[in-house]
């Protein structure tokens, strides 16, 4: 069989690829990992993954699963242990009842806004997401052939949505709304108070369906109470798709376990699609989550006090930085400081600082810090800092980066 010619292979792609961007988190991991090769030392704080080890029961509970012989295809929704196990997390954490039958466990919390997305979207329909936002969730609904619309939010607001904002995004065509709080990237955590705000717009728009992604929802600061909007009515919960998983809260990101749990026509429909996709997820993945769900709990609240320590430490180094304002991310862990002050600047080589994002390769390439510029988050001019590493590590960066910022002229 003849090759296929580049542009051949090239125009036998999907038309609705070229509307869709590489992972900029992605991008920057790998120019990073593609520096420290070459001999630099490079401090990658672009990563949104904990720097801690699988707690050793949930391991030990994933060697176990193999022993035993849990081998095997397991159901496309999830092993029914760990299916019961989400309905009592979510009846004992967060007070909302669920039927096994309206849960679903996928490979990754991705895998199940995807589902849903693909389950739900027809062309033209609008998926509203408030900037910054997680760089995967415009490009979801784009690939399901939705429409995302973007709602920029500020800074002095705490990156929150506000009534008036959500008003005006809200068409007859929009489908789905997406939360995620505690927020990848801004650190945002949205208050009882402020949900309910969201929900006295949503019951004027009782078409839309709202996708609550909680997957930070164990990384809340200040002795803050989580809430996720759910909560807030049952005619709310009804039309919501609540997406988590242990990747985040029990230093699990390998292991590929999300899930989500909703009304049952939309779970069922999302179990269809999984079915012809991936079918059910790593069966000993699936007994590790389910010895994260139901054991001892003990490592969230000591990651969640180390991450508190982190976060201080590096927002304070970064309101330092010349150029830079940082507010105090609630919660997940990120900082998202803006460095609107150094736009228009010139490194000593001579570089003009135009945007963001000439902002973060130039920290890249001059200092060996590694950070993801907040334009691919949909809000610039900013960068997003991980302050998942160590207190040693984290230092060095921030000294990296007022040294970088101070010599810009």
């Amino acid at each position: 069989m003849a090759p296929v010619s580049t542009m051949a292979g090239s125009s036998a792609l999907s038309s609705r690829l070229t509307a869709v961007q590489p992972s900029a988190t992605y991008g920057m991991l790998a120019r990073a990992a593609a520096l420290k090769k070459s001999g630099r030392d490079v401090i990658s704080l672009s990563a949104g993954e904990p720097d801690f080890d699988t707690p050793a029961n949930i391991r030990e509970a994933a060697v176990a699963a193999i022993h035993a012989g849990h081998t095997r295809y397991p159901p496309v929704a999830g092993i029914p242990q760990l299916r019961a196990a989400i309905v009592s997390k979510f009846e004992r954490e967060n007070g909302l009842r669920y039927d096994v039958s309206e849960t679903m466990v996928s490979s990754g919390g991705k895998q199940v806004i995807f589902n849903a997305l693909m389950a739900t979207l027809n062309p033209g329909d609008e998926v509203v997401i408030p900037a910054p936002y997680w760089v995967s969730y415009p490009e979801m609904a784009l690939l399901c052939g939705g429409q995302p619309v973007i709602v920029p939010t500020r800074m002095e607001n705490g990156f929150k949505l506000t009534e008036q904002d959500l008003r005006a995004a809200f068409t007859p065509r929009t489908k789905w709304l997406i939360l995620n709080s505690p927020s990848n990237p801004s650190g945002a955590v949205y208050s009882r108070q402020d949900l309910q705000v969201i929900v006295n717009v949503l019951r004027d728009h009782p078409h839309v369906l709202v996708m609550s992604d909680d997957i930070y929802e164990h990384l809340v600061f200040d002795q803050q109470q989580f809430h996720t909007i759910a909560q807030l009515g049952e005619d709310i919960q009804r039309r919501t798709l609540m997406v988590n998983g242990v990747s985040k809260a029990y230093a699990m990101t390998g292991w590929r376990i999300g899930y989500g749990a909703g009304p049952e026509w939309l779970l069922g429909a999302m179990e269809k699609i999984q079915g012809q996709q991936t079918s059910g997820a790593s069966s000993i993945s699936q007994y590790a989550a389910l010895e994260a769900l139901t054991g001892t709990q003990d490592f969230i609240s000591l990651a969640r006090k180390s991450y508190e320590q982190r976060r201080d430490l590096v927002v304070s180094m970064l309101n330092a930085v010349p150029g830079f304002t940082c507010i105090k991310p609630e919660g997940a862990f990120y900082a998202y400081p803006s460095c609107a002050g150094l736009i228009g600047k010139k490194t000593p080589g001579g570089i003009r600082i135009a945007d963001d994002e000439v902002f973060a390769n130039e920290l890249l390439q001059q200092t060996g810090v590694a950070a993801v510029h907040g334009s691919a988050f949909g809000l610039g001019p900013h960068i997003r800092v991980a302050f998942a590493a160590d207190t040693e590590l984290l230092t060095q960066a921030c000294q990296r980066i007022k040294t970088f910022c101070s010599s810009l002229t």
